[in-house]
């Protein structure tokens, strides 16, 4: 039988040992390593490369929101459940945002802990139908927000983001705009930071629906 690897992050000793020993009892489920911080978390799942990570979001050096970007960043494999201790919105829109597959209350039961991981690992999410009109919204009205901004890209970037939204790449890209490669890059990372984008994909995407890109 393979076996569900998980690593669980929490900065609490107490928490990690619970869920831990809960799991244990379980024949297709492995623990394979606990940490405390999120800066742990990063270098464990690019070491260990397990199936599912339960990550706390409050703890020190690296947040488990900034964990979660940073390890999506070489590994898109990996799933997430946010552990939290209180319902709160604004963590948890982060935390799934960011790439999480649902959240886990601390006080949920160790049956929901279990039917949770099998959920997630199989493709399901896990959020309520009241919390995922929330994000909806919660969505909407960032969006709504980002359209009445005054368009932030130059002329010059548009350029680059039009030629990368149909699928050149920066060497075309440069070659069309006879500028360098480094050029092109430079742009690019300008690019993404005035999006809040973090690859050329989720920049395109942005565009388009704000209406930066026809």
């Amino acid at each position: 039988m393979e076996k569900i690897k998980i690593i669980i992050a929490d900065d609490h000793t107490i928490v990690r040992q619970g869920l831990s020993h809960i799991l244990s009892f379980e024949d297709d489920i492995e623990v394979i390593a606990e940490v405390e911080n999120g800066h742990e978390a990063i270098e464990k799942v690019e070491a260990l490369k397990p199936d599912l990570v339960l990550m706390d979001l409050r703890m020190p050096y690296v947040t488990g929101v900034e964990a979660i970007r940073k390890i999506r960043e070489f590994d898109t494999q990996v799933k997430f459940i946010i552990l939290t201790t209180f319902d709160n919105e604004d963590d948890i829109f982060e935390g799934i945002r960011s790439g999480a597959r649902g959240y886990l209350l601390k006080d949920a039961t160790p049956d929901e802990l279990i039917e949770a991981i099998h959920r997630v690992k199989n493709g399901e999410t896990l959020i309520n139908e009241m919390m995922m009109t929330k994000l909806l919204n919660h969505i909407s009205r960032q969006d709504s927000a980002s359209t009445q901004q005054q368009n932030p890209l130059t002329a010059r970037e548009l350029e680059v983001l039009q030629f990368t939204a149909e699928g050149a790449s920066n060497k075309d890209i440069a070659e069309k705009l006879f500028i360098s490669v480094k050029t092109v890059k430079t742009h690019l990372t300008h690019i993404f930071d005035k999006l809040k984008a973090r690859n050329r994909t989720e920049a395109v995407t942005k565009a388009r629906k704000i209406g930066f890109l026809s």
